[in-house]
């Protein structure tokens, strides 16, 4: 399978560089992933797509201000670092800039309360840090760093919160989970209403997200991996939900992925409270054993997460509604509009 069958054309001007002030007025495409069958709609009435005994299922995870901007501390150059992964010890996994000239042993300095030393390199700019503080190193990264938009985005956000979910709690990711950018607190308990159940885990974006494919054969690509946890309130409720045959709805490709690792984890077993590192790859051939539809956003050309959505509804009919989505002028990626799949 080639990475090139998953490209598109996409005009620069249909990458959303902000968000709507209204968060439930962006568009929805709906597409039957049966028949390739296509609606046009707005987010909101999204409501009308669910039913009594459906479960939505949504990544709680918080994004954490992980791009800080220091200088090197023998030379006064330059240097950014995008903090990626917690590893424990004040040891975090991170991209740098310039990678060519913060190598092993380097120490970056951002101000008079935190400096790093990095200690490991690894492939596209990836580095492991150590840093070095006084005080709590949470608070010192909530006034030194700043939100990490992706790099396609060159307005900048003044207000940090709409870089976030409104049910954004468990701190740690690199990027939002951004197919919930669209829900409001009114627009969910319009959902609970209608008898849906609303669940949620926690999956922390990472690598993953900025990684790019550098391979020509899409079996070849290796996921990173990235840290998640389900509760036992969340595992009791998918249960309930496998049992009577309700459809599960997640939102989002991190939860979608969350999900069918714990399918794959426990197979035909009741699912249980757990916790760990998923490196998932999801593409044309994988069967879902827990997932039955997908609200999403519209995603990079040769992504994973074109091939991921190419799975569930199959990739002829991904090309065509991406194809119809850049045709009505449709707005992409982490500010854009909306994809249900059903």
């Amino acid at each position: 399978m080639n990475v090139e069958d998953y490209d598109f054309h996409l005009p620069e001007e249909l990458i959303a560089q902000t968000p709507l002030a209204d968060r439930s007025a962006s568009r929805l495409l709906m597409l039957d992933k049966e028949n390739g069958a296509i609606e046009h709609r707005i987010f909101s009435d999204i409501l009308e797509q669910f039913a009594e005994g459906d479960t939505l299922v949504l990544n709680d995870t918080r994004v954490i201000p992980a791009r800080l901007f220091g200088v090197k501390e023998d030379t006064g150059a330059k240097a950014e670092v995008l903090l990626l992964k917690n590893l424990g010890e004040d040891r975090w996994e991170a991209l740098v800039k310039p990678g060519k000239k913060l190598k092993t042993g380097a120490v970056i300095v951002f101000g008079e309360e935190l400096r790093a030393v990095i200690e490991e390199e690894s492939d596209m700019g990836g580095r492991t840090l150590r840093f070095m503080y006084s005080g709590i190193f949470q608070e010192i990264l909530d006034r030194l760093g700043t939100m990490p938009l992706p790099p396609y985005i060159k307005e900048t956000l003044e207000d940090r919160e709409r870089y976030q979910t409104v049910y954004a709690r468990h701190e740690g990711s690199a990027a939002a989970p951004t197919a919930g950018l669209h829900f409001t607190e009114e627009l969910l308990e319009r959902i609970a209403a209608k008898g849906v159940t609303i669940a949620y885990l926690t999956l922390h974006v990472g690598l993953g997200t900025f990684r790019p494919m550098s391979v020509e054969k899409v079996e070849e690509h290796v996921m990173h991996a990235e840290y998640y946890e389900l509760s036992r309130e969340t595992a009791e409720v998918l249960n309930e939900a496998r049992a009577r045959g309700g459809r599960i709805i997640a939102v989002g490709t991190t939860s979608c992925r969350t999900l069918e690792t714990v399918g794959r984890d426990f197979g035909d077993k009741p699912f249980e409270a757990c916790s760990g590192w998923t490196d998932i790859f999801i593409y044309p051939g994988y069967r879902f054993t827990v997932v039955n539809a997908l609200i999403t956003n519209f995603h990079l050309p040769k992504s994973t997460l074109v091939m991921l959505v190419s799975a569930l509804a199959g990739r002829e009919h991904i090309m065509a509604a991406y194809e119809e989505a850049v045709e009505q002028k449709y707005r992409f990626f982490s500010f854009g509009d909306a994809m249900f799949i059903y």
